[in-house]
């Protein structure tokens, strides 16, 4: 599952991830591709969903899809953890070109953007460089 794909893939070293993602195949990939890298993965369908996860738990990034079908979208739910976790890194991932929503997410704090479909070497360079950012 991990083959090189022409760029260096870096492991985790257990660190926890959760990935928000309204499409349950996308979650499935990006929890076994995270697994597979070393990470600690938990997945969540909606906005709503890690907004109340996180008012229990601490995580060291979040994964979020930038459009989700209903309720709140990635740069809503990021906007709304950050009031209880400021600088919590995330990443915004989508199926649809850059727009500026996602630009705003960015502007809040969001390290980067990912467009869909990732390569693991690309997923891995992004989760590596928010992880590391201060």
């Amino acid at each position: 599952m991990l083959e090189n794909e022409g760029s260096e893939i870096t492991q985790g070293n257990g660190e926890k991830v959760l990935v928000v993602d309204d499409e349950p195949l996308q979650r499935e990939i990006a929890t076994q591709i995270l697994e597979a890298l070393g990470y600690m993965p938990e997945a969540l369908s909606c906005g709503e969903e890690a907004v109340e996860y996180m008012q229990g738990h601490k995580v060291d990034l979040i994964l979020l899809d930038m459009i989700m079908g209903t309720g709140m979208n990635g740069r809503e739910t990021y906007a709304r953890i950050i009031e209880k976790h400021p600088g919590q890194k995330a990443l915004i991932v989508s199926g649809f070109s850059e727009n500026e929503e996602v630009r705003e997410a960015l502007r809040l704090g969001v390290h980067a953007y990912l467009q869909k479909p990732y390569a693991i070497s690309s997923l891995s360079k992004a989760v590596v460089s928010a992880l590391q950012a201060s």
